[in-house]
């Protein structure tokens, strides 16, 4: 059987509603939904998915990889008129990566100044 590794990033919600921030199972690892948080909670979408790409970037590294892993992203924003500023924060984050993205508009996340949420994706060779 695969060993599985849960990572925490010590989050608040992490343990209220049970869930880990990042998951490997062998090569793959999966990073759960993620949002600022204070004081880049209060940002724009740009730095608020910043401050969510730093949080993935570390989750990563604690899973022994890394963004140049990442194959897929999916993200969530609150007004779809922010998808400029949360897409030069994804560019910047990955650069050459370019890995598979979906964007959404949804109507409301956990907390009303949450702008946007990122899920990744990562398989490591």
């Amino acid at each position: 059987m695969t060993e599985r590794v849960n990572i925490s990033s010590g989050g608040d919600f992490e343990q209220i509603f049970g869930y880990s921030r990042a998951v490997r199972v062998g090569d793959h690892i999966h990073v759960s939904g993620t949002t600022a948080r204070e004081p880049f909670r209060s940002g724009d979408a740009y730095e608020q998915a910043a401050a969510v790409l730093s949080i993935i970037e570390t989750a990563l590294r604690e899973a022994g990889s890394s963004l140049a892993a990442v194959v897929r992203t999916v993200t969530y924003v609150t007004d779809i008129k922010d998808a400029r500023l949360v897409a030069r924060a994804h560019r910047e984050a990955f650069g050459d990566v370019l890995p598979a993205a979906t964007m959404v508009e949804v109507t409301a996340l956990l907390d009303p100044k949450m702008k946007v949420e990122i899920e990744a994706y990562a398989i490591e060779k």
